[in-house]
């Protein structure tokens, strides 16, 4: 066991599904990189994240607090300004702390993610933060792409109609890739333990990548989802079919070929990420450090790629939510398949245990440590979880991200009040909640979710189990942020006021 805490390398993708990973069974993929690395890793097959979006999302693993504690649930909005991040933790233990890639906070610059906890960093959001993209300012100033072009341009004389027409060295993963590297080997000789979050854009859509890993899938056969019919989407609830349907689209009615070529470039965006994250453990490696870091591989959510007729995430089928993670800290960290339900809450008092730190006060989550590290000095014991919960608040889900949206209370977004949803899964069961309709699915009968079972009278039982697990949970799961610690004034034996931290030091 080292002296000195160890270093941590946090490496996060975006909308990255849990069977998009050849170690985690996917034949077709190819990702040797990653699955050397779930080789040497504490592996989780049963892993959930608790809001199918990136913001909510990644406070939630940030902060250790489910959406509806930390209040930052819809993209592009402001932080709540009592949260703390992980990063801070691990700036208060001493690290140093950086940052690669996509954060997603607001506002979008690096100066506010300085304020959080960063030491330093560089900045890639994308989209409509593009001006604040170091990423972007980098592309900009190369000299090899004309400024005003959009670097998701794709070419149209190749086979894959998302070809990229940025070549590999100027794209935007091969960018967090070196730069987390040169992070890594300056942060290195710091003197200090380290935190550094590496965070890819991709394989988020669009799904334009470059080349060699653009024409990597071309022939592949791809599995692709089980069709369904409108009268699907008409029978969904409100707000799934609000989303089904944003935009105008019929995305139900997408040709088989147009969804081919999705998965075959969205396969060649992790292939890509793989290759880089290779480059990083072999730069860890080089640096002498891989027994002193603590990796961590996950994404922020899934996606649908066009299952039940819907494309991106914002949704509670599997799909959305679960996603690949693994740990991996040398002679500390038993590697292994671990098939407990875990949830992205778990995260951050995990990571702080195994570098010597305690669990926040306010954490929500259950310390993974006790199960992946028995024995661990100051590690919590270990507490399984027979359910796992998520929640969903994103009026774009209504609205669509380019139009305005106003929220009236008690009415929703545009009189649907999907934007309050609830899950709750076990092993075998899901629950959908949305305000006054329902959704069970039998994950063992039914693995892709297509039959709700919320109005068979023979599954009326386990509904109302699953409703009371929903609602035990949503009153007991942010009690330490309803309730002080302690009294802070009590009277004494001769009836005078006190300090009660005076009193019981």
């Amino acid at each position: 066991m080292p002296t000195m805490p160890p270093n941590v390398l946090f490496i996060m993708t975006d909308q990255h599904r849990y069977d998009c990973l050849g170690c985690n069974g996917n034949a077709v993929i190819r990702t040797p990189r990653i699955d050397a690395l779930a080789a040497e890793s504490a592996n989780f097959s049963l892993f959930f994240v608790q809001g199918p979006v990136c913001v909510p999302s990644r406070q939630t693993f940030f902060s250790g607090r489910y959406p509806h504690s930390h209040k930052n649930r819809v993209n592009y909005t402001a932080m709540n300004a009592d949260v703390r991040l992980m990063q801070r933790y691990y700036q208060e233990m001493g690290y140093r702390t950086g940052f690669v890639g996509k954060l997603h906070y607001y506002p979008p610059t690096r100066g506010y993610a300085l304020a959080t906890g960063f030491d330093e960093g560089l900045i890639h959001d994308a989209g409509p933060t593009d001006d604040h993209s170091d990423y972007v300012a980098w592309l900009r100033g190369s000299g090899g792409w004309p400024v005003g072009c959009d670097y998701r341009r794709c070419r149209a004389d190749r086979m894959n109609p998302h070809t990229c027409a940025l070549p590999d060295e100027l794209h935007e993963t091969t960018w967090c890739g070196a730069k987390t590297r040169e992070k890594l080997r300056v942060m290195a000789g710091s003197g200090r333990p380290f935190f550094l979050f590496s965070s890819y854009w991709k394989p988020h859509s669009p799904f334009e990548v470059p080349e060699p890993w653009a024409s990597m899938y071309d022939n592949a056969e791809v599995r692709l989802p089980r069709r369904v019919t409108e009268q699907y989407i008409d029978a969904l609830p409100a707000g799934l079919r609000a989303f089904a349907t944003r935009g105008g689209g019929r995305h139900w009615e997408a040709p088989d070929e147009a969804i081919l070529w999705q998965y075959r470039a969205y396969y060649g965006a992790i292939s890509q990420i793989d290759r880089e994250v290779g480059l990083t453990l072999d730069t860890l490696d080089g640096l002498g450090l891989r027994d002193e870091t603590i990796v961590v591989f996950c994404s922020d959510h899934g996606d649908v790629m066009h299952e039940h007729g819907m494309v991106d995430k914002n949704t509670f089928f599997e799909s959305s939510i679960h996603v690949p993670f693994m740990v991996r800290y040398p002679n500390v960290v038993r590697s292994g398949a671990y098939d407990q339900l875990t949830e992205s809450t778990d995260v951050l008092s995990t990571l702080l245990e195994l570098c010597g730190g305690g669990v926040p006060y306010g954490d929500e989550g259950r310390p993974l440590t006790g199960l992946i590290a028995p024995g661990l000095p100051g590690g919590s014991p270990y507490r399984e979880r027979d359910c796992v919960f998520a929640e969903n608040v994103i009026p774009e889900v209504i609205a669509g991200m380019d139009e305005p949206f106003e929220f009236a209370r008690g009415e929703g977004v545009r009189g649907i009040r999907h934007p309050d949803a609830k899950m709750a899964r076990t092993r075998r069961w899901k629950y959908n909640y949305y305000a006054g309709e329902e959704e069970l699915y039998d994950l063992e009968a039914d693995p892709d979710e297509m039959v709700s079972r919320a109005d068979d009278p023979a599954c009326a039982g386990i509904k109302r189990g699953m409703k009371d697990r929903l609602l035990d949970w949503m009153i007991t799961s942010d009690e330490s942020s309803q309730i002080a610690p302690r009294w802070y004034v009590v009277r004494d034996a001769r009836g005078e006021w006190v300090d009660w931290e005076r009193r019981h030091p």
